[in-house]
């Protein structure tokens, strides 16, 4: 399979993108760095092929990061996992802007409270960031935990949704 990489400017930095011929996001953060985009997709989904391109997601992005926070919403994406992983995945898209949630809600959310560390793993293997929006999972003190596009980054994507 060939896949098309992007990477372009915003306000937080450069953010690349890995799609597949589908048009679906593979791979998707706050780098300038494809090896590290190609690293987070699941080996079943790996591009045999990556070529230079312009993707329709990245207009999303622009969109985004233009005010247009449902933007995203629609792009598709391709991720490979366990069910509970694919079910969290699936939730964190159901957060909505400016609505964070905490690990324990989110858990919550699956149908298993007491599964936090199960939860911040779904969190931590998510490679279309921002489409699939684990910045807005939370600590249960309402820190911002952990990201694996640095706190900066998650500082700015939960100011800007938040409309500050």
């Amino acid at each position: 399979m060939t896949a098309t990489i992007q990477t372009l400017e915003t306000a937080d930095g450069a953010f690349t993108l890995v799609v597949d011929a589908d048009g679906a996001v593979l791979a998707s953060g706050w780098t300038a760095d494809p090896d590290a985009m190609l690293a987070r997709i699941h080996p079943a989904l790996r591009p045999a092929d990556v070529r230079d391109g312009e993707t329709g997601a990245a207009d999303a992005v622009r969109a985004y990061y233009a005010g247009d926070l449902a933007a995203i919403d629609a792009v598709t994406v391709r991720q490979r996992g366990t069910e509970l992983q694919a079910a969290g995945w699936s939730a964190l898209r159901r957060i909505a802007p400016g609505a964070p949630l905490t690990y324990t809600e989110f858990a919550a959310a699956l149908g298993s409270p007491r599964a936090v560390r199960a939860a911040a793993s779904i969190c931590a293997r998510n490679a279309p960031a921002l489409f699939v929006p684990c910045h807005r999972v939370l600590r249960g003190d309402g820190t911002l935990g952990g990201f694996a596009w640095g706190l900066d980054v998650k500082r700015a994507l939960l100011a800007r949704e938040a409309g500050e």
